[in-house]
């Protein structure tokens, strides 16, 4: 029987949505710190990392629900870092996902805080995941603390701020987006297998993919801040000319950007092949993110 992507999809995102807003509105916390938290978090999104997550567990037959804790957690740590990410001190950008960015709302004082409150609680979330082992548990934070910090996303955010009006090449670009979108794209899926108990042989292809996948991602991001349009894509087209950074757009052109894209796409699909994966959902995200349009 054929799977419906776009049910998953809506079943899972309105799960991980109702559990977000539960988890931050149960917070002992000031009421404006919720609050700002809570703003990024219902400015929605793809939710293309715990969607990974989810894909995981039913790929290896797993129910998906019982990731939902820690698709939060990835979550709290990929809105923290868009938060963060938009602050005049990085890429102070006024709109995200078509709303006013959280610190144009709640100042930056607040905007930082609501960053560090995310981060740091989906720690204590995945540590709380009393429905799996204490040794998956621990599993799960040392991957998610490494594909987050200093030699991950936040590594990569350091790169791309030391990059901003350089010249650069397209392999330094890539390590560049390998650590701050790639890392917590891998991390999204080993958290699945580390759940689901996937053999090892099988992690290590599905790092590869997710390698791939965070790339196609970026590639993709880069067309389409040169073509996209702004109602879609949620903020200004031509930001990142704008705000002095390289992209696979720049460095090269639209056609050769597509021709990444194209090859890095195919490089991904291959390797779900290889796992007799390429029928499950994570084919149809890897799909949706090579031909997306925000």
């Amino acid at each position: 029987m054929k799977k419906d992507f776009q049910a998953f999809v809506n079943k899972y995102k309105m799960i991980l949505d109702q559990k977000l807003f539960t988890y931050v509105e149960d917070l002992h916390a000031p009421r404006i710190l919720k609050d700002a938290m809570a703003y990024s978090l219902k400015a929605g999104g793809k939710r293309i990392r715990p969607l990974l997550l989810y894909a995981v567990l039913d790929a290896f037959e797993n129910a998906p629900e019982l990731g939902a804790e820690v698709a939060c957690a990835i979550e709290m740590i990929h809105t923290y870092s868009l938060i963060h990410d938009d602050l005049p001190a990085m890429d102070n950008d006024d709109y995200r996902r078509g709303m006013p960015t959280n610190h144009k709302i709640y100042g930056e004082d607040m905007a930082i805080l609501a960053g560090d409150g995310l981060l740091t609680y989906s720690f204590f979330v995945v540590a709380n995941c009393t429905d799996l082992t204490f040794e998956k548990r621990v599993r799960l934070i040392q991957e998610i603390a490494a594909a987050a910090g200093p030699e991950g996303m936040v590594a990569g955010q350091v790169l791309d701020m030391e990059a901003e009006g350089k010249s650069i090449d397209i392999q330094e670009l890539e390590q560049i987006h390998l650590n701050k979108t790639g890392r917590m794209i891998v991390a999204s899926l080993l958290c699945g297998a580390i759940i689901a108990e996937v053999p090892e042989e099988i992690q290590k292809k599905l790092r590869m993919f997710g390698t791939y996948l965070g790339l196609a991602f970026q590639i993709q991001d880069d067309i389409l801040d040169k073509v996209g349009e702004t109602k879609k894509i949620g903020k200004p087209v031509g930001s990142d000319v704008e705000n002095k950074k390289s992209t696979y757009v720049t460095l090269t052109s639209v056609e050769t950007a597509k021709t990444y894209l194209l090859d890095t796409y195919q490089n991904a699909v291959e390797i779900l092949d290889t796992c007799n994966l390429s029928q499950s959902y994570l084919k149809n995200i890897c799909d949706w993110i090579a031909n997306r349009s925000n």
